[in-house]
């Protein structure tokens, strides 16, 4: 797609509606898993029985929209799209939250931005200005300056549970990057779907090993249902069209919302407790985003051998 002024807004705003989407995924990934204290389903079953659940939606929405198969050259790419988005995203997210809060892992979410950008400037030739960068990275510091702050021992402790989130955040973005390219050419809402159903002969069989054995609340069931619906699948349907349309480094700055969005909705959920402070680093990161939209973004021109 051209990268139009009407088509870079439309791509913010649809972007800005996936971001809502997946900002509650934490949270209700913290509802479905439970605590240590009392466990609820295992993050194995969370992350592919989901996959599972938006497998069938999209085969039905597949099929009542008549899409053609991929192209032969499209398979790779969307077998990597997958492999972040479908596998390595939701099984790391999904056993981390077992062992941090939703706010806590929130605030790990925000090296997601640049990890995407990165992942989307090499795939799509794009070239941002440095005032670009310097807000990306100025963005980035703040959810780092917050993570630190909050971590009340003068440093930012890492544990296996951040190592888990911080892989889950290289892979989202590698899913991203890739299904935004796939985007360029086949229908965005396709991508997840076709991801999905290239994945369910190792979902499906995997998410019946680890099926629930114990007793699991209603509210557990009410997370997973959304994860699989929203999460793993509507949600993309906004991200991937607002990436195509609006190009992925710019649009992917959108995501530094996400960490506090996903805080804000912890509160209701979770009766996790918000604070100034994270009102004040919110604000500060929303800034950046306004100010990183503004600055202009380029598509390489590549030389033609003489």
């Amino acid at each position: 797609m051209n990268a139009t002024p009407a088509n870079i807004s439309k791509g913010l705003w649809l972007g800005l509606l996936g971001i809502v989407i997946f900002a509650v995924t934490l949270p209700m990934t913290r509802l479905a898993v439970g605590t240590p204290e009392a466990p609820q389903m295992s993050g194995m079953f969370i992350a592919l029985g989901r996959a599972v659940v938006a497998a069938a939606l999209s085969a039905l929405f597949l099929l009542a929209t008549r899409a053609p198969l991929p192209q032969r050259r499209d398979w790779l790419p969307l077998a990597i799209t997958a492999g972040g988005v479908v596998f390595g995203f939701p099984l790391f997210t999904s056993i981390a939250m077992r062992y941090v809060e939703a706010m806590h892992a929130s605030v790990i979410v925000g090296v997601l931005p640049l990890a995407t950008a990165a992942v989307g400037a090499l795939l799509h030739r794009q070239r941002p200005s440095g005032g670009f960068w310097w807000c990306a990275v100025l963005g980035s510091a703040l959810v780092v300056a917050f993570a630190v702050l909050r971590s009340g021992s003068g440093g930012l402790s890492i544990h296996f549970a951040d190592m888990l989130l911080l892989v889950a955040m290289m892979c989202a973005a590698v899913g991203y990057g890739y299904g935004a390219r796939l985007s360029q050419h086949m229908q965005a809402e396709h991508v997840i779907c076709w991801a999905l159903l290239i994945s369910l002969p190792l979902t499906l069989p995997l998410a019946l090993l680890s099926w629930p054995q114990g007793t699991v609340k209603a509210s557990a069931w009410a997370g997973f249902a959304y994860l699989g619906v929203f999460s793993m699948w509507l949600g993309f349907f906004a991200w991937y069209r607002g990436l195509a349309m609006g190009g992925t480094v710019r649009v992917s700055q959108v995501q530094l919302v996400q960490p506090f969005l996903s805080m804000l909705f912890a509160v209701p959920l979770l009766g996790e407790r918000l604070d100034a402070v994270t009102v004040g680093f919110s604000l500060a990161v929303i800034a950046t985003v306004f100010a990183g939209k503004k600055m202009p973004v380029h598509t390489a021109i590549l030389k033609e051998a003489p």
